[in-house]
């Protein structure tokens, strides 16, 4: 009965160390598969530079991150390569022409997203993707360095035109 007893356990010893083997086998292999997307970091610089980028707030970006609905549209008018460029990260993994490839979002397709940025840095720094968390970071102070040239619209678009205009003081010359 111990001999048993005991095969049994060094069966299940020998289980437990292969799969924490796999577990950590497959864990390495996806960690060095994914890498910077160079061209989507230096569209994102381009799109800072011309001031398409949005300063709003930690916390916004599941309000402002793009659906499903709305990637599988920009996807099917622009294509994989456009919405590459949305993206931080590839993953080597996973074929060119799926969603499944491009990691780490940072806009809405139109603007680079503070908030969008700072989820990039937080969850590359989880999972241990230092180039990306890296490249957020120099995005984000390229934002914080750079006077916005376009409008919030997000800040914007609950304001009334009327609300604003009160705000101007006009005054005309008198003859």
């Amino acid at each position: 009965m111990k001999a048993a007893i005991l095969k049994h356990a060094s069966l299940r010893s020998i289980a437990a160390v292969i799969l924490l083997y796999a577990i950590s086998d497959v864990r390495a292999h996806s960690h060095s598969s994914i890498g910077l997307n160079q061209n989507a970091f230096a569209f994102a610089v381009q799109l800072i530079k011309e001031g398409h980028f949005i300063a709003d707030g930690k916390g916004a970006w599941s309000g402002h991150q793009p659906s499903a609905d709305e990637e599988n549209e920009f996807i099917r008018v622009h294509g994989f390569a456009e919405y590459a460029k949305w993206h931080l990260a590839i993953d080597s993994r996973f074929a060119e022409n799926t969603k499944r490839r491009y990691k780490f979002p940072y806009g809405d397709f139109k603007n680079v997203h503070r908030c969008g940025l700072l989820a990039v840095k937080s969850r590359a720094h989880q999972h241990g993707h230092a180039e990306v968390e890296s490249a957020a970071a120099e995005l984000e102070r390229a934002i914080k360095d750079k006077p916005p040239i376009n409008t919030d619209f997000h800040r914007l678009k609950n304001s009334s035109l009327s609300h604003l205009c009160k705000s101007v003081a006009l005054t005309v010359p008198s003859r």
